[in-house]
């Protein structure tokens, strides 16, 4: 492979396409793991009840909000 293809600008967008993507899973896992153990206090069943539901619902928004605060904060301080 030629040394200056590592530089190009589609390699580029796609290895900045593939940083986004782990960080959306990363941030996906976290949020599961951490609503989870907070909302699911017994055995799930085939659905779960309606404050389950509820908690977990609230509990990714939180964390999603959250998420875009500190985003919006990193870049204004660049």
């Amino acid at each position: 492979m030629d040394p200056s293809s590592f530089n190009s600008p589609e390699l580029q967008n796609l290895l900045e396409q593939e940083k986004q993507r782990a960080m959306v899973n990363e941030m996906v896992a976290k949020l599961t793991s951490s609503c989870w153990d907070k909302c699911i206090t017994s055995t799930p069943g085939s659905k779960f009840s309606s404050s389950e539901a509820t908690c977990l619902n609230n509990c990714a928004q939180r964390y999603l909000d959250m998420s875009v605060l500190i985003m919006k904060r990193f870049q204004s301080m660049q």
